[in-house]
């Protein structure tokens, strides 16, 4: 799963070089050169983390920040500030406004990519790129490989997609409409039994390994997976 980080950036050049390094690391990229052209984007559809500049033609980034925090669909967006505002007020100011990370310019892109993995790694762990390991599961982000007990488990991309999510967010209840938003992505409409079905071939392709036990329905609720 590539995670889609949004570059809102007026300047042409800081958005030219956090797009070539983005990219270089993985990431897909969507650009914005304006607050407006930001929210247009997300609208289209919900990035997986949000770089934004302060000072914006019209609208300021932070006004934007504060604006997201406020709405249910992007209220857990991941926001790294970057601004040439460097005093500790600013920063203060910035972190209020909703961001997790605040970036100054001139900044190291080595570190500003680091920073938006770290970002990743906290809010979004399943989108951080690192081998994940519960019992006899290990699923390998990277090379699209998933063992049970040393042993190979053939998935659809779905499947894999499904259970990448599962198991970075053990123990809590994901109701159909919330799987389909964080696996298949909240500009998708697709039926909620498609949930089902994807479920159901996940479990199939775990049962000879004894995990398939792990995902439980929650009646009326949705599905858990079960950490331990």
């Amino acid at each position: 799963m590539t995670p889609t980080i949004l570059v809102v950036e007026d300047e042409p050049a800081i958005q030219e070089l956090l797009a070539v390094n983005l990219k270089h690391n993985g990431f897909l990229v969507v650009r914005a050169g304006s607050a407006e052209e930001g929210e247009a984007a997300i609208r289209a559809a919900l990035p997986d983390l949000l770089i934004l500049d302060w000072m914006l033609p019209g609208q300021s980034g932070v006004a934007l920040a504060k604006r997201l925090r406020t709405d249910e669909r992007t209220r857990e967006l991941p926001i790294i500030m970057l601004t040439a505002r460097v005093h500790e007020e600013d920063k203060i100011i910035g972190l209020e406004a909703g961001a997790d990370d605040y970036v100054t310019k001139p900044f190291s892109p080595k570190e500003l990519v680091a920073r938006v993995r770290a970002v990743l790694r906290r809010r979004q762990p399943h989108l951080a790129g690192e081998v994940v390991e519960i019992g006899a599961l290990s699923l390998n982000p990277a090379t699209h490989r998933v063992l049970a007990a040393g042993q190979p488990v053939e998935l659809g991309p779905t499947e894999f997609r499904l259970l990448l999510f599962f198991m970075t967010h053990p123990e809590r209840v994901y109701s159909r409409a919330q799987l389909l938003d964080e696996v298949w992505g909240d500009h998708v409409f697709i039926e909620e039994r498609t949930v089902d079905v994807h479920i159901r071939r996940l479990r199939a392709a775990l049962e000879s390994t004894g995990e398939h036990e792990r995902i439980e329905t929650v009646r009326g609720a949705g599905y858990r997976f079960r950490g331990a």
